[in-house]
């Protein structure tokens, strides 16, 4: 279902955020598993920024084995025009909305802000006239190139032939990469990574944007492997969200 749990900090800003939480894009098939909007993400990713005064929105995504992409990028889209659709009820600049998640969701947050998301003029739906793009990312330890991933995914299906052969498989590769929509107008992102991670995958973005004129930083966490509390960092939790903040009120509030 597509839910979303709404996190409001004592003193509000006026600005908000969607916050996805990383799964490797796939979901236990249960009815009894414990939700994605549920996971320990949130407090590492969420808390942070709500304690900030951003009001957090961190939401549900359909997953494999059940669903792939697009389905995923999709719901996250669904989900920011669901936001803008509403942000007079949260008090909220509905032209200002950030976005922050990891792994998995560093991948679709910044889809969110690389595609166009533009909304549907004709459409009788609220909803959907309006834009899913933001206009701040915070992206940790993401897959951003499918073409060059080295692996099958379960967002694809499969894996990619690492070059453009015509293929069905490079097709859907290169369209679920955000390196793909890269574009000048694109939002200021922050991308973090552990020094122990395949931290290749945050600088090929980086160098990317940087070509396209994007506003971006990578900030590398000395010592880190892969996971939302930065396992074996040498630096404090602490001082890695205090990133989270900074680049939020710098971009977003700014």
């Amino acid at each position: 279902a597509l839910l979303l749990d709404v996190y409001h900090p004592e003193e509000p800003n006026g600005y908000g955020s969607v916050h996805v939480s990383g799964s490797g894009w796939s979901a236990p098939l249960s009815p009894d598993a414990s939700p994605l909007k549920a996971q320990g993400h949130v407090t590492c990713e969420a808390y942070p920024l709500a304690k900030a005064g951003y009001t957090m929105f961190t939401i549900n995504h359909r997953a494999a084995p059940r669903f792939r992409f697009p389905d995923p990028v999709l719901d996250c889209q669904r989900a920011v025009r669901w936001i803008r659709a509403h942000a007079a009820d949260y008090n909220i600049d509905p032209d200002r909305l950030g976005a922050i998640g990891g792994s998995s969701a560093g991948h679709l947050v910044s889809m969110l802000g690389a595609l166009d998301g533009e909304g549907n003029a004709d459409s009788d739906s609220e909803v959907e006239r309006q834009s899913a793009k933001v206009q701040c990312v915070v992206a940790r330890a993401g897959v951003y190139d499918f073409m060059n991933s080295g692996r099958n995914s379960p967002l694809l299906g499969h894996g990619a032939p690492g070059e453009d052969d015509g293929s069905p498989e490079a097709q859907t590769a290169k369209e679920a990469s955000t390196i793909t929509h890269v574009s000048k107008g694109d939002p200021p992102t922050l991308l973090v990574h552990g020094t122990e991670d395949d931290i290749s995958r945050s600088e090929r973005l980086r160098d990317v944007m940087q070509a396209a004129g994007v506003p971006v930083k990578l900030f590398p966490v000395p010592g880190s492997g892969h996971g939302p509390s930065y396992p074996g960092a040498e630096i404090e939790m602490s001082e890695i969200q205090a990133q989270y903040v900074a680049w939020f009120d710098e971009h977003l509030k700014g």
